[in-house]
């Protein structure tokens, strides 16, 4: 089971002097969660692409491990914030995958590779003028080929070393760091999960998203237009999925265990609730995790990977199966899902606001509403770990025992409201952590100040039922 890429239409937007300053930061801010080691801004990647490509005689079986003959050279100019044209002058869209590869979609047609780096994750050069294989097809999902992107001017080799961590060693709950972060703040209660000891800090760092490194301060959204905060009025001031006029369109909470697997966890989950907002609950499908962590050419298993490529490229292209077709088992096995069971697509996908750092919380509170949860993205820090309840806000408490980096973490958006002991404003998230943590398996998280970077991300997919 393989491949990639999406169709999809994106609104263009007015951007001033602002919105370019900060586009330069969110080169520095893809940084967050290298789930291979390749490290890209994007800078790296915007200007001028030769695209070698094969014969588009291939399906959705194809392998591109090795590209080929070339039939088509193509030339792209990739341009700010999402512009694309080709040699003949027509114009498309593309999009970053945060620091691992981007997409472009032009003329029908949809590429999609991984860029290019040599080493591991303890020594990496990335090498970003250049891709590694990837696959392309036309928008409805036929014609494919493969092919390798080379910018056609030198980018300097990024080279990446990253310290060797005592990553088996066994997590343990340090009961200090609990007592200073409630000691600071009232704003939310952090207690012990001992729960947690199983595991070992590779493992807790894998529950939080991956491995990555601490992101600089998120750079300021997209302004919203005085339409959208005219709409935004509109919405009611409390709003949850869990309890709309008496109907919960939200499935279970599940736990991901030691894998790192949030980002499949929160792509199905905003699958499963969207059919069921779509079908009034006529369908509550339960997908399968292990599909994609097993079977997907575009993650990286239980070493993470990206919601975008998850909920978007390998829903639309090769599908989500039931649970009972593939079971989990928080582990990387080999693809073992029963080839018979039918399979449910999406028909769009795109980041918020049109492409990689283009969304904002306004953005995010309209399309809740309007078209159901969607999958976010935010930073996961040591004081996060203990959540017990309330409104969470990073301390900047650090745990003596396990320093953790910042990872990127997926989890599902199903509302906002205003905490009526405090006034603060929040989102309310699914977390993949199991009932028994946070507020039976959600939490709540500062809504307003883009708190840990969560209105940057998010990602939204249109389920077909």
């Amino acid at each position: 089971m393989r491949r990639e890429i999406c169709g999809r239409t994106v609104r263009r937007r007015l951007v001033d002097e602002m919105v370019l300053k900060s586009i330069f930061l969110l080169g520095c801010l893809t940084l967050a969660s290298a789930d291979i080691p390749v490290a890209c801004y994007y800078e790296d990647i915007r200007g001028t692409w030769t695209f070698q490509e094969t014969e588009r005689s291939g399906d959705s079986s194809l392998s591109c491990d090795e590209l080929g003959p070339v039939v088509h050279t193509k030339t792209f100019t990739l341009s700010f914030p999402d512009t694309v044209m080709d040699e003949l002058g027509n114009e498309g869209t593309w999009t970053m995958i945060s620091s691992q590869g981007f997409e472009v979609n032009i003329n029908g047609r949809s590429y999609f590779a991984f860029s290019y780096y040599e080493g591991d994750w303890v020594n990496s050069i990335s090498y970003c003028d250049r891709t590694f294989n990837g696959w392309s097809r036309d928008k409805t999902v036929r014609n494919w080929s493969c092919f390798k992107g080379q910018k056609n001017t030198k980018a300097t080799p990024r080279v990446s070393k990253r310290p060797q961590r005592l990553e088996e060693q066994q997590y343990r709950v340090d009961h200090r760091h609990i007592a200073q972060i409630n000691a600071i703040q009232t704003s939310w209660t952090a207690r012990a999960y001992p729960q947690f000891e199983q595991y070992t800090l590779k493992e807790m760092q894998l529950r939080s998203g991956g491995r990555g490194a601490t992101p600089p301060p998120a750079s300021p959204p997209p302004p919203s237009s005085p339409e959208l905060l005219a709409r935004l009025n509109l919405l009611p001031e409390t709003f949850d999925w869990r309890d709309v006029e008496g109907v919960n369109y939200v499935g279970g909470v599940r736990d991901q265990a030691q894998c790192g697997s949030c980002y499949v966890f929160a792509s199905t989950a905003m699958l499963e609730s969207r059919l069921r907002v779509k079908t009034r609950n006529q369908r509550q499908d339960v997908f399968s995790t292990q599909d994609v962590v097993s079977c997907s050419a575009v993650s990286q298993g239980c070493d993470g990977g990206f919601k975008y490529l998850i909920a978007g490229r390998y829903a639309m292209e090769q599908g989500m199966v039931a649970e009972e077709c593939n079971p989990y088992t928080a582990q990387d096995d080999t693809c073992d899902t029963d080839l018979s069971c039918a399979r449910t697509y999406v028909s769009e996908y795109s980041f918020l606001g049109g492409y990689y750092g283009g969304g904002s919380e306004d953005l995010m509170m309209e399309a809740l509403v309007a078209r159901g949860p969607m999958a976010v993205s935010y930073m996961v820090y040591d004081d996060f770990h203990n959540y017990e309840g309330g409104v969470y806000h990073h301390t900047g408490a650090r745990s003596d025992f396990n320093p953790h980096e910042g990872t990127n973490h997926a989890v599902l958006l199903v509302g906002y409201g205003v905490d009526p002991a405090t006034g603060e404003k929040y989102w309310t998230c699914r977390n993949s952590w199991g009932a028994d943590w946070g507020e039976d398996g959600f939490f709540r998280i500062r809504r307003g100040s883009n708190e840990c970077n969560i209105g940057s991300f998010a990602v939204e997919a249109t389920p077909v039922p």
